[in-house]
């Protein structure tokens, strides 16, 4: 199933000339995948990293900017499970102003032990939302604005 959550861009995005600075976006992006966790997956960060010393590494990063975003604009950001390995998973994030493709993203992340930084095994209780969400790639679970 599709993840669906909104951010506005504000100032603190923008480069002088009030589009989005581009290493901007790789946060808002983290944002995404973040939120998704918590809210889909069933793991916010802190029960991930603080509580039970695992992590969630971006390994692998392929962007395309189709378009700039401006100050005051609305993206529309849509998470979508596109593999699952053993310990890594691929998403793929799109953001959309409207009907403007502003920029599509492929993360693949790895579940990492902290304290020896070595993938380890999802567990199953995620991997199995993983698989949930790869099998229904129409539907949507949508989030409030941030």
């Amino acid at each position: 199933m599709a993840y669906l959550t909104r951010h506005k861009v504000r100032f603190g995005h923008c480069d002088p000339a009030g589009i989005v600075y581009f290493p901007r976006y790789f946060e808002l992006i983290n944002a995404v995948v973040e939120d998704w966790f918590a809210d889909v997956v069933g793991r916010d960060f802190n029960s991930l990293h603080i509580e039970s010393g695992t992590s969630v590494p971006t390994v692998n990063l392929n962007t395309d900017f189709k378009a700039p975003s401006r100050l005051g604009d609305w993206l529309d950001f849509r998470l979508t499970v596109t593999k699952i390995g053993n310990a890594s998973l691929t998403l793929t994030i799109t953001a959309h102003c409207g009907n403007d493709l502003r920029l599509s993203n492929e993360s693949t992340l790895v579940y990492v032990d902290m304290n020896s930084g070595k993938p380890q095994r999802w567990p199953e209780a995620m991997r199995h939302q993983f698989e949930r969400d790869r099998e229904t790639p129409d539907a949507a679970t949508e989030k409030g604005s941030s």
